[in-house]
């Protein structure tokens, strides 16, 4: 399928694999309009990395409005006639609920949750970025971001495994898994010549592109 002819893509990852720099550089390639997830604005989000059970459900409360509000615009949007490229699934969100909220804080997000769910577009393909919890920390660590230093591994850890598990049986939209170990479309040019072209020659609804060591 000519990559053109997607309108509504989306790049998907645990933190540090690299889907906000991967979004931009696809939204250049295309001319599409970027909708990117503005964790600066979160003003829970640095007390959350450095006390989690005491931040977690204001965090997530204010991402899931926050994502929303960024998605009904989408919702209102022509997209015959403007191409989106985002960083984030609607769908995805609740993987941090279930890792950080108690169950009482989990029943009152879900319940939220399935209230807007259904006001969201579903995307034309996704792209999900994938990488080893131990290659997920150095690359947080080489960026340098102040609040993310809070992060731990543990966390990172679980995150990764709840990802996985998710996509593992996510069908709602066709999906391309990226083994990122190996191939880095984010920082080498020919690694991302290497996943337009694959995208390009998607035939199923399910992929898995490794380019190996």
């Amino acid at each position: 399928m000519n990559l053109k002819n997607y309108q509504y893509i989306v790049v998907e990852g645990p933190i540090g694999a690299g889907k906000t720099t991967l979004a931009r550089r696809l939204t250049e390639s295309l001319q599409a309009h970027p909708l990117l997830e503005l964790p600066e604005e979160n003003p829970f989000l640095e007390k959350f990395y450095r006390d989690p059970a005491r931040y977690a459900l204001q965090t997530q409360m204010f991402f899931l409005f926050q994502r929303m509000g960024q998605l009904r615009e989408l919702a209102q949007t022509d997209l015959f006639k403007t191409r989106v490229v985002s960083d984030f699934l609607l769908e995805k969100d609740p993987i941090f609920a279930r890792i950080t909220l108690s169950d009482d804080e989990f029943k009152l997000y879900q319940q939220l949750y399935d209230h807007v769910r259904p006001q969201a577009p579903v995307p034309d393909l996704v792209i999900y970025l994938q990488a080893q919890p131990e290659t997920l920390v150095e690359r947080i660590r080489k960026r340098g971001v102040a609040m993310e230093s809070g992060i731990s591994e543990q966390y990172l850890f679980r995150l990764c495994e709840s990802y996985s598990r998710f996509f593992y049986h996510y069908d709602a939209a066709p999906l391309l898994t990226v083994n990122t170990e190996h191939l880095n479309p984010v920082a080498r040019d020919e690694d991302y010549q290497l996943l337009l072209k694959h995208i390009e020659n998607m035939r199923g609804k399910r992929e898995y592109f490794n380019l190996g060591e």
